[in-house]
């Protein structure tokens, strides 16, 4: 199949599929005018690397673990689950600091508050 049809079987755009390729994530055959053809076995390729990038990983970490899924072994696992071990660390981390900065907006949203009651307040003398 070509380009148009994996994007369309597997519900994402060329452009995608041509990153894909860039970062070295998926594969194609070349015809000798330089088409792209790929069959079904790419439309598990792709909703596969979908499901990494949903995951909030990045094409470099995913090019860390496909080895797992290309040369699956035990070896191969272990450096997997490593990795994605560290990436949900960083995930972590990066919550906790997000959480930290809505804690501090909530704070400046009640010293807002604070302020337009007192504005709203009669004066008392």
């Amino acid at each position: 199949m070509r380009i148009g049809e994996l994007a369309a079987r597997a519900g994402v755009s060329v452009r995608s599929l041509r990153y894909y390729e860039e970062q070295g994530l998926l594969t194609s055959a070349r015809s000798t005018g330089g088409q792209r053809h790929y069959t079904e076995v790419h439309i598990e390729r792709v909703t596969f690397l979908q499901r990494m990038y949903t995951a909030g990983l990045s094409s470099r970490t995913i090019a860390e673990l496909l080895p797992c899924v290309d040369s699956p072994s035990a070896e191969n696992a272990d450096a997997a689950l490593l990795r994605m071990a560290e990436e949900r660390e960083r995930l972590s981390e990066h919550i906790a600091e997000l959480l930290r900065t809505r804690d501090a907006l909530d704070g400046l949203m009640a010293t807002n508050r604070a302020f337009r009651e007192r504005l709203n307040s009669p004066v008392s003398g």
